[in-house]
């Protein structure tokens, strides 16, 4: 059996408040609505019972002092500690705690995935964000009574949350300590329960979520809102809500990290001459300058016309890949310009020329996985 100090990465002689939060930030790892992976399932489980254990005085007790202490030779209380460990002991609460167990259980997670353009990723959006999820019962305000009621002391267990048995065995009479069934370890019943929540202290409903989202985010990333998942039982604490971003296919920018990549279709002729022309950026018009001579497969590079990085300051740039268009339909007068053009160029014969991985690969990157 693995340490229970280890699995929550925590040093023997840690306190409380460090155990809780060691649990907390491994459960938000390793929650499965948050890590669907089968390992992160079974580090869960670990964790929550090393948890279970260390987070209770008792049992932490007995841990930390060994098998040795539930020896009938290490201690005065004999074989019935051997029993406390085993069935909660005939002290009261058993289990974890000494008395009965709290309504008030905190929420699940929520976990909700929400589309965003790519013009919105470049410096950010606000988005209200409808959230179907449990939310606090107005009408009993979480205490799952009906208004003018209160809970009342369990008559079966006395308000403890446990019945206590005496069971003979080869070892003499025996106390266990178990969950009471009319109360299911509470102490209290609810003798006149809630009519809108049905005594859960909570309803399903609808309600707005205000997301800031960040610039920079890219699709598969998840923003944690705590407290923003769904209200606990009773009024229990709510737990987290997460948001996974999905970044909406656009038509003419595609995203290469922190670069927005496009592609330009030129004229033979600003091919030829250069010309200077106005593209419509994400963020608003922005001038491009052709140089005379520019070829297809060229890059033109805007600097900080990109997307704002996550994690940092400043912006990417755009790149702007330039594809040379020639006319496939000439008038007379167009086709002789074109041949005197030819002929003062003296131009040699088409050939074959060398290959070059790294043209066919640099093409590719450029026009076909935008």
């Amino acid at each position: 059996m693995a340490d229970h100090y280890d699995v929550l990465g925590v040093q023997p002689d840690a306190s409380d408040a460090d155990i809780k939060k060691a649990y907390r930030r491994l459960a938000r790892e390793l929650h499965p609505d948050v890590n669907p992976s089968p390992d992160a399932a079974e580090r869960f489980k670990d964790v929550t019972h090393a948890y279970d254990v260390l987070s209770d005085p008792e049992q932490r007790r007995r841990y930390d002092a060994g098998p040795q202490a539930d020896s009938p030779f290490g201690n005065a209380g004999g074989f019935s500690d051997i029993f406390d460990a085993f069935f909660g002991g005939g002290g009261g609460g058993g289990g974890r705690g000494n008395g009965p167990r709290s309504r008030a259980e905190r929420g699940q997670d929520a976990l909700l995935r929400i589309d965003v353009d790519l013009d919105e990723v470049v410096f950010g959006t606000h988005k209200d964000v409808e959230v179907d999820t449990a939310v606090l019962c107005e009408t009993c305000g979480g205490s799952c009574c009906a208004p003018g009621t209160s809970p009342q002391t369990c008559d079966i267990c006395g308000g403890t949350g446990h019945i206590q048995r005496q069971v003979r065995s080869l070892l003499g009479n025996v106390v266990t300590s178990a969950p009471c069934g009319t109360c299911r370890g509470y102490g209290t019943v609810i003798p006149n329960p809630c009519p809108t929540c049905q005594g859960q202290g909570r309803i399903r409903a609808r309600r707005t979520v205000p997301v800031d989202v960040p610039a920079g985010v890219d699709s598969g990333l998840r923003l944690q809102m705590p407290g923003q998942g769904e209200v606990g039982p009773a009024g229990g604490p709510s737990g987290d809500l997460y948001l996974e971003i999905r970044v909406r296919h656009h038509d003419v920018f595609s995203r290469d990290g922190d670069d927005l990549l496009a592609t330009l279709e030129v004229a033979m002729t600003d091919a030829v001459l250069g010309t200077t022309t106005t593209i419509d950026g994400l963020d608003g018009p922005v001038e491009l300058e052709i140089r005379p001579g520019v070829q297809s497969a060229d890059v033109l590079v805007l600097k900080d016309r990109g997307v704002t990085k996550l994690r940092g300051s400043g912006r990417g740039d755009l790149r702007v890949g330039v594809q040379v268009i020639t006319p496939t339909k000439l008038s007379h007068k167009e086709r002789q310009l074109v041949e005197q053009l030819a002929k003062s160029h003296k131009a040699a014969k088409p050939q074959l020329a060398r290959f070059q991985q790294g043209m066919f690969g640099k093409l590719r990157d450029r026009f076909f996985n935008f």
